[in-house]
């Protein structure tokens, strides 16, 4: 875990304008940021969440329409909040909440990293589903949360994106010659993604282990550094986007850290299957992202 020497050190590296642009980058919803707290309660209620939800009547239309998608393989249509907790869970409906309250911000489409509107969405979507499945198969205690920092992990992306469109040939080269792309970004631009939605997290005041879930979701820490988060975050990060074959995740290392799989207690066997999950995943959320 990062301490707070290194932190001042990594803030103070990045270029004043990019840090400007954090600065005044929206807060998270309101709606979300309550979700959100309440997915680290034991116990949560219906009632609990419903009052959240009564003041933003847009967001509870795109909560029931996310829940009734193909992706959730509901037996029948769901009208009310209530019959859509009966079915999915209160936790598991609390996190289609925090999900459908970031919708505006993360489903447009994104510069510099050639995202086209909805990509950046279904991959975060995809990430956060699979890191929930990590969790329950390292028998992760249910107040802990690994699905908002999977949400969350390319936030980053939405700041960075004009920087790095006007720095993209040099980046392509370093690429071109085998450096990973998040490290290429930070050589030419100063910082990466990872570092500035980490920076975001901490403007929103979200817990040290998240916001380093954030920060190490392309480069894992060694055994001594690393937690449950962070493993998980990077591990389903990293099968999202081998299972996407996008091309565009140039010099990404699809091969993942053999400690990390070591750590998770996941097999080569068990690897794949996580792949094949993401991959059908994906494929049923890709039609049911559209959102008013």
């Amino acid at each position: 875990m990062a301490a707070a020497g290194d932190q001042n050190k990594i803030n103070n590296n990045i270029p004043a304008k990019i840090i400007q642009k954090v600065s005044i980058f929206p807060s998270m919803p309101q709606a979300g940021m309550k979700l959100s707290m309440l997915l680290k309660e034991e116990d949560v209620s219906i009632e609990e969440i419903e009052k959240i939800l009564r003041h933003d009547p847009g967001l509870a239309a795109n909560v029931l329409r996310l829940a009734n998608s193909a992706y959730f393989g509901m037996p029948t249509k769901v009208s009310t909040l209530k019959h859509a907790v009966m079915l999915l869970g209160v936790k598991r409906f609390a996190q289609i909440a925090v999900t459908a309250s970031m919708n505006k911000a993360m489903n447009s489409a994104v510069e510099g990293y050639g995202l086209s509107p909805g990509e950046l969405w279904l991959h975060s979507i995809s990430v956060s589903t699979l890191s929930e499945a990590l969790a329950k198969n390292r028998n992760v205690p249910e107040n802990s949360d690994c699905f908002t920092p999977a949400l969350l992990h390319d936030l980053g992306k939405l700041v960075l994106g004009e920087f790095v469109k006007k720095e993209l040939p040099d980046i392509e080269r370093l690429v071109a010659e085998g450096v990973p792309f998040v490290i290429a970004e930070k050589e030419v631009i100063g910082t990466n993604h990872a570092e500035i939605g980490a920076l975001i997290l901490s403007k929103w005041r979200f817990p040290e282990d998240l916001i380093n879930a954030v920060r190490w979701h392309h480069l894992p820490q060694g055994e001594e550094n690393s937690t449950l988060h962070q493993d998980i975050v990077y591990l389903a990060n990293l099968i999202c986007h081998s299972s996407a074959d996008r091309e565009s995740d140039q010099g990404q290392n699809m091969m993942p850290h053999a400690s990390v799989l070591k750590r998770l207690r996941i097999n080569s066997e068990q690897y794949n299957a996580y792949s094949e999950k993401a991959r059908s995943w994906m494929n049923k959320l890709s039609n049911n992202l559209t959102f008013d």
